[in-house]
This record gives C-alpha cells, sequence and structure tokens, in this order.
C-alpha cells in the first residue's frame, strides 16, 4: 500500500458522508489532511516524500508558499526537508493576499505547497500574488492530488499519493446524497 494513505489511514484523516468542496462540487468523501498533519511524525514523513519527488524532478526551489489554511504547515515542513524557507498567502477580503512582512523576491523560484489539490483554485490564486511579485512558480505540490492531473494550467502537480473520488456538481447529486445535509469542512467560504 501506498505510504501517505497508509498514513492518512492511520490518522482517520478519510472520510465518508456527504461533503460540499471548496471548488462548489460535492463528493461521498473527503480527506482531512489536518487529521495527519496533527501528527508531528506522519507529517514530517509525507513532507519527505514530496520534497524527494520535488528533487527527482530537478525543480529549482528557493521558497515554498502554503496558502492558508491546509498548506501552511506542510509548505513548513517540505521546506524544512529541502533547506529552504517557507511562508504563506492568506485571505484578506476573501483575496488571496501576502501579509505578516512576508517577502518575495523578483526572480525567485517558488514551489507552491497544498494539503490537496482538486481543481487548483487556491494554488493559482497564490500563483498569481507570486508573481506579482516577479518570482516564478515552478511547480505545485500537494499531500493528495484529487484533480487527476499531473499538471494545471502548465504547471507540474507532484504529490505524495494521488485519490480520485468522484464529485458530483450541486444540480447532479446521486439520489442518496440528495436528502442528506452536505458538511464542508474546508477553510474557504
Amino acid at each position: 500500500m501506498d505510504r501517505t494513505i497508509e498514513l492518512l489511514k492511520k490518522s482517520d484523516a478519510l472520510l465518508e458522508g456527504h461533503f460540499l468542496l471548496s471548488s462548489g462540487k460535492h463528493s461521498k468523501k473527503y480527506i482531512q489532511c489536518a487529521k495527519l498533519i496533527e501528527n508531528p511524525v506522519y507529517c514530517e514523513e509525507v513532507s519527505k516524500i514530496i520534497a524527494e519527488k520535488i528533487k527527482e524532478s530537478g525543480i529549482k526551489v528557493d521558497l515554498c508558499v502554503g496558502p492558508a489554511m491546509g498548506g501552511i504547515i506542510i509548505a513548513y515542513e517540505v521546506a524544512r526537508a529541502l533547506g529552504v524557507n517557507a511562508i504563506f498567502t492568506e485571505r484578506v477580503d476573501n483575496i488571496m493576499t501576502l501579509r505578516r512582512g512576508f517577502e518575495i523576491k523578483e526572480g525567485m523560484n517558488v514551489i507552491i505547497v497544498e494539503d490537496v489539490v482538486t481543481t487548483g483554485k487556491s494554488s493559482f490564486e497564490t500563483v498569481d500574488v507570486i508573481e506579482s511579485y516577479g518570482a516564478k512558480v515552478n511547480a505545485l505540490t500537494s499531500i493528495v492530488n484529487r484533480s487527476g492531473k499531473k499538471e494545471i494550467n502548465g504547471l507540474k502537480l507532484l504529490s505524495a499519493t494521488e485519490l480520485n473520488f468522484e464529485t458530483y456538481d450541486p444540480d447532479n447529486l446521486p439520489e442518496d446524497l440528495k436528502d442528506t445535509p452536505a458538511v464542508k469542512p474546508g477553510s474557504r467560504k
């Protein structure tokens, strides 16, 4: 079994029910990576898996950026494994921004580190912030790739593992979800 999936299971991070995802889609399954991240040993191990994939790919990294909330801790741990700094972006009035005195220097090679990538929406909001400082985003990385893609909008997506759960549009729910209230466990409003 894939070690990351094993750790997600040990952490009780794989949930079943009716979930409203940040993308607006619905799913019968949800990955609550915070359950894995709360265990420092598991988090460090998964971060090293991601860092190794980055090293093997030859992608240059000067800085790891994690979109808040889910990317903050994992970005820090991946940065630690790579020997670079980590910062995070966060939403202010629902707009992704850089605060807290963090700096991104022009020409820096940056990777974005997320907990889960499904559509890449948070990642690309963060790409816009990074590029506004004249830095270059070299890859998207995550604990779990739910997108089913190896790249999104021309950026390579490197993840510790891939899980493909079926998602549904709100107007096309399966019968067993129609009468079950959806839970929205993500951080995006």
